[in-house]
C-alpha cells in the first residue's frame, strides 16, 4: 500500500510511486508511436484513412461505463479484503482476552505457560494466514511462535492456517479436560475459532475467485483496439495535436484497465495491495503487550513510501 503523506496537488500529479504508469508505459508508448506515424503519414499525403468520430464516441462511452463497473467490482474485492482483516485484528484481540480471563491460571501467576502458548499460536496463525494468502510456503518465521517440529509439519499441509486452528482447538479441549476451562467457557472460545475460520474462508474466496476471465479479456481487447484505432478517427478534426490527444485518452483507458487488474487480488504484493505484513505485525505487537512482554518487535515502516 502506498503511503503518500502530505503532498501538494502538483506533487501528486507528478508522483511516480504507486502510479499505474509503471505497468502501462510500454502500451502507452506503442499507442503514441502509432498515432505519430498516422499523423505524419496523413500530413504528407502518404495515407488517407478517414473515419468519423461517431463510432469512437459511442464505443468510448460504453467502454467507460464497463471500465467503471469493472473497477468498482475490483475495489469492492479490495475493500472486502480490508474489512476481513479488520475483523481478524479484532478477533485476535478478543481471543487473547478470552484466553487470559477464561482459562484458569491453575495456581500460577497469570499469564501462565498455557496462556502464552495459546496467544503465541494466535500470532502464528495470523502470520501463517498472510503467507497462505500470498502463496508462500516458507514458514521459517513461525518458529518464533510455535515449536520447530510443528513448523516443519506445516510444510506437508495444504492449508497451514487451518492446521494451526485445529491444534488451537485441541489445546483448548485439553485444557477443558484438565479442569482449567469451564464447560460454559469452551463454546465461547470455540466460537472465536469459528469466527477466525470464517474470516479465512472469506479471504480465500476473494483470492481463489477472480473476476471471470472472459470479462477481463474482453476489456483488454476493446481498450487495446480502441486506443490503436483512435488516431484514425480524430486526426481529421485535431490534426497535428492527434498524438497528444490520443496519449491523454489512452492513459485514461489503459490506466483504468491496469488499475482494475492490480487491485483485483488485494492480498498480493503490488504497490496498491493491502499491507498484510504491517497488519500482521500490528496484531503481534498487540498480543505481546497483553502477555506483558517488554521487548516488542518494531512496527512495519514504509519503505520508499510503500507498506508491504
Amino acid at each position: 500500500m502506498i503511503v503518500t503523506g502530505e503532498k501538494s496537488w502538483l506533487g501528486l500529479v507528478f508522483t511516480w510511486r504507486g502510479s499505474v504508469l509503471a505497468r502501462i508505459w510500454r502500451r502507452l508508448a506503442f499507442v503514441t508511436v502509432v498515432s505519430v506515424l498516422e499523423t505524419w503519414a496523413e500530413a504528407h499525403d502518404h495515407m488517407q484513412v478517414t473515419l468519423t468520430p461517431l463510432p469512437f464516441t459511442l464505443v468510448g462511452l460504453a467502454l467507460s461505463i464497463f471500465l467503471g463497473f469493472r473497477n468498482n467490482t475490483s475495489y469492492d474485492r479490495y475493500w472486502e479484503g480490508r474489512k476481513l482483516w479488520g475483523r481478524l485484528v479484532n478477533t485476535s484481540r478478543t481471543f487473547t482476552r478470552q484466553v487470559l480471563t477464561l482459562v484458569e491460571a491453575g495456581g500460577e501467576a497469570a499469564p501462565t505457560g498455557l496462556h502464552r502458548e495459546l496467544v503465541r499460536r494466535q500470532m502464528a496463525y495470523v502470520h501463517a494466514l498472510r503467507l497462505h494468502l500470498r502463496g508462500s510456503r516458507e514458514h521459517a518465521e513461525l518458529a518464533a511462535f510455535i515449536p520447530e517440529a510443528e513448523v516443519s509439519g506445516l510444510t506437508r499441509e495444504s492449508n497451514p492456517p487451518i492446521a494451526l486452528l485445529q491444534t488451537q482447538g485441541d489445546r483448548l479441549a485439553a485444557a477443558w479436560r484438565a479442569g482449567r476451562l469451564h464447560p460454559m467457557h469452551l463454546p465461547v472460545l470455540e466460537g472465536t475459532l469459528t469466527e477466525l475460520a470464517n474470516i479465512q474462508g472469506g479471504c480465500e474466496r476473494i483470492r481463489s475467485t477472480p473476476i471471470p476471465f472472459g470479462y477481463t479479456l474482453l476489456m483488454h481487447r476493446i481498450v487495446g483496439f480502441y486506443c490503436i484505432a483512435l488516431p484514425f478517427g480524430i486526426s481529421g478534426q485535431v490534426g497535428l495535436m492527434t498524438p497528444l490527444v490520443v496519449l491523454l485518452i489512452a492513459y485514461a483507458f489503459l490506466g483504468l484497465d491496469a488499475l482494475g487488474d492490480e487491485i483485483e487480488d488485494p492480498f498480493g504484493t503490488d504497490a496498491n495491495d493491502l499491507p498484510l505484513s504491517q497488519l500482521s505485525r500490528m496484531i503481534e505487537i498487540n498480543l505481546r503487550e497483553r502477555l506483558g512482554e517488554a521487548e516488542l518487535p518494531p512496527p512495519v515502516q514504509p519503505v520508499d513510501g510503500r507498506l508491504s
